[in-house]
């Protein structure tokens, strides 16, 4: 069962927070589902440790007590002789020596269970530091992502401030184009106007000028006959 258990959270051990976060497409979405997944293995594992530590405290217990009751039969057998009853001292021996066998089975089952306990208890420890280092990064990541959002942002706008700038070029040129069409339309319409006849309007000026002084005769001349 130890084995297995082991088996199952050693990847917990080998995690790297740092590999995760890189595999994700939004840290700030996942790293608090990640926190809730981490302190959920943590209390699976911290009660298996405990489990495993206490396994550890009951196989010490019975070694303990019987090496207790290994010299405690040493010390009767002793007694025993000492008072001349070499008969019990016998008996007290043989159950020494049964308890001796049954030692050596509880040194064995308090070693695996000590070295289980110390895999757990590494296991424990590894997976908390993680969890505290988590938290008080979590922020900052939270902080690092919102601060990338907004320079993409940035850099969007920046995008399309240069289509919008490419925007007022192209309205300029069109704007160039439309002042050289205009400017082509009225110089042929001004080499398409009629030449000024530049005698015909002096005759005109004379014309009305001898007109003019005609009548001013004929009154004069009325005057005279006084018509």
């Amino acid at each position: 069962m130890m084995a297995s258990i082991l088996k199952r959270f050693n990847d917990i051990i080998k995690a790297n927070v740092n590999q995760f976060l890189d595999n994700m497409e939004d840290p700030s979405k996942m790293i608090d589902q990640y926190l809730r997944d981490m302190l959920e293995d943590l209390a699976e594992v911290k009660k298996e440790t405990a489990s495993v530590m206490a396994e550890e405290t009951r196989t010490k217990r019975q070694l303990d007590e019987n090496v207790a009751q290994t010299e405690k039969y040493l010390s009767l057998a002793t007694k025993a002789l000492e008072a001349g009853n070499e008969d019990d001292a016998r008996v007290f021996l043989a159950k020494k020596q049964e308890l001796e066998t049954l030692t050596e089975s509880f040194r064995k089952a308090y070693e695996v269970a000590h070295e289980n306990a110390t895999k757990m208890r590494q296991l424990h420890d590894k997976l908390t530091n993680d969890v505290n280092d988590l938290k008080a990064r979590k922020e900052t990541i939270k902080a690092k992502v919102a601060v990338a959002k907004t320079q993409e942002k940035l850099n969007s706008f920046s995008v399309n401030a240069d289509k919008t700038q490419d925007a007022m070029n192209a309205f300029s040129r069109m704007e160039e184009k439309a002042d050289n069409m205009l400017d082509k339309a009225n110089s042929m319409a001004e080499l398409n106007a009629q030449p000024v006849d530049e005698a015909a309007a002096l005759e005109e000026k004379y014309s009305k000028a001898s007109s003019t002084s005609v009548e001013d005769e004929l009154s004069v001349l009325k005057s005279k006959l006084g018509l």
